[in-house]
């Protein structure tokens, strides 16, 4: 086997980024950032102190005035320096993702390519953030909307995507004149500490952005203090409400990205080999540790032959997946992000036997390509004969089980999918227009998938949720994020 390219040599010791500062935490509690695939400690993160988190939100809060006044030109210059410096760095960036999450080279390269359109996207802003007027509104009176920054914003990061969905919101907030601080994952928080060190070097001021280190409760001083304006998280609907019942109670603003439990949904009359594909990427891309990923699979047929042959060619097809550490270019599917990942997803296996699923094909022996510990592994696994009352059908597994379903008709697929508490991104695969039309005016999902297995909206448009899967009014990303990050003020005027 080639020499794998790592970036990460040795144990890095992790410091919050403060003030335009890399500052040494004091805080006594360390956890090890772990490589899932190989199991080497690759960092030790702190879990700042109070202190730590409330002198980042007063660096952010005193930022802000001389950056609002910025204009909205020169704020770009730097959003575009920071393109430039990814674009520099962008094999680097995604290398450091693998090492740190698992996922495979491809996924992470995909993942960092996703960041910089958000910043791209950004860069738009002395138009994105133009408001709007009309004259004589009665006689020799005007009205205008003009659309200013709030101040500090924060962010609550996830594990699964730990470098891109910080920039879903960050882009947009610090275009708008806002400023800026980031709570990563404590599992993978290297890609933030990078990112943050090429916002240094792009020329941002300081205080503009900040990183601070910790879990729960640093995001809880975070919620708790009185001068962030703002809250986006992604993450679990159980902490995603929490969050938001919080953000209501201290009247801040809040995008919440819940979880997910997203139906695909075939036709008999799908090109079955493009569907067959593109449910592989769906259902165990990025280890199936996706809000987007393909967690039901609902095979629409009135016989038994269609839904026999769909079958045997999923399962076949997920059976030849290559699992393994995601640095090896041939390798399809990584490891779990961590241990407990992993035994959560052995536990729904389990339960899916005991409910009376019939398990097609157990991916609990992983076979690996290369000489590396099972620790986080495991291979695709399907069950057949799930129904959406059982607990494999209706909570988000967050692994890489498909639970098959069938329906008679799509009428009956669609009412399956709407029967979940989640509606987050659910898809349809077929050649009828009318079935496809049928499928996205009837469903109860945030994003639609057409033939797209993984439903993931570009940069320009909002990411979606409904139900259990989002809480709030404006999304991330496009001009939801616009709005979300700017306040409305309306302005009447008079002259005599």
């Amino acid at each position: 086997m080639a020499l794998l390219e790592e970036p990460i040599k040795e144990a890095l010791k992790l410091r919050n980024y403060i003030n335009g500062e890399w500052v040494e935490s004091k805080s006594e509690q360390i956890l090890d950032v772990v490589n899932p695939a190989t199991q080497q400690t690759l960092a030790k993160v702190p879990m700042s102190t109070r202190d730590e988190v409330n002198t980042a939100v007063e660096a952010a809060k005193e930022a802000f005035p001389e950056w609002r006044q910025t204009t909205p030109l020169a704020r770009v210059r730097c959003l575009f320096r920071l393109k430039e410096l990814m674009e520099e760095n962008f094999e680097q960036l995604s290398r450091v993702q693998t090492m740190e999450h698992g996922k495979t080279i491809d996924e992470s390269r995909g993942e960092t390519r996703r960041g910089i359109e958000m910043v791209e996207v950004a860069t738009g802003i002395p138009s994105l953030m133009m408001g709007y007027n009309l004259e004589d509104i009665a006689s020799g009176i005007d009205e205008y909307v003009i659309y200013q920054p709030l101040g500090v914003f924060c962010h609550i990061a996830p594990f699964n995507f730990p470098f891109m969905v910080p920039l879903w919101f960050s882009p947009f907030a610090l275009a708008t004149g806002n400023t800026f601080i980031v709570k990563p994952s404590p599992r993978d928080p290297i890609s933030q500490v990078r990112l943050a060190e090429l916002i240094d070097e792009a020329g941002f001021p300081p205080g503009v952005y900040n990183v601070v280190h910790g879990g729960a409760d640093v995001a809880s001083i975070l919620l708790e203090h009185p001068d962030i304006k703002g809250v986006t998280f992604v993450g679990s609907t159980k902490v995603g409400k929490g969050i938001y019942k919080k953000c209501g109670e201290t009247g801040k603003r809040a995008i919440v990205q819940g979880a997910a439990k997203n139906f695909m949904v075939v036709m008999p009359d799908c090109d079955v080999d493009r569907t067959i594909a593109a449910l592989m990427t769906s259902f165990f891309g990025n280890a199936g540790q996706r809000c987007l990923s393909g967690a039901n699979l609902v095979i629409v047929s009135k016989d038994d032959a269609f839904y026999r042959s769909f079958l045997n060619a999923f399962v076949n097809a997920a059976s030849k997946i290559r699992v393994g550490y995601g640095l090896d270019d041939s390798v399809q599917m990584g490891p779990m992000q961590s241990v407990d990942g992993k035994e959560r997803v052995l536990g729904y296996i389990e339960k899916g036997i005991k409910e009376g699923a019939k398990l097609i094909l157990d991916g609990r022996k992983p076979k690996i390509i290369g000489d590396y510990p099972d620790t986080c592994f495991l291979n695709a696994t399907i069950f057949e004969g799930v129904t959406p009352d059982i607990a494999i059908g209706q909570e988000e597994i967050f692994g890489p089980v498909a639970s098959v379903m069938r329906a008679e008709n799509l009428d009956e697929a669609i009412e399956m999918a709407n029967s979940s508490n989640f509606g987050n991104a659910h898809a349809i695969f077929t050649s009828s227009g009318k079935s496809a039309r049928e499928f996205q005016y009837r469903v109860e999902s945030g994003n639609v998938g057409i033939n797209i297995g993984i439903v993931a909206p570009m940069a320009f448009f909002p990411f979606g949720g409904m139900k259990d899967s989002f809480f709030g009014v404006l999304h991330g990303q496009g001009r939801d994020a616009i709005r979300f990050f700017t306040e409305s003020k309306v302005v009447i005027q008079r002259w005599f």
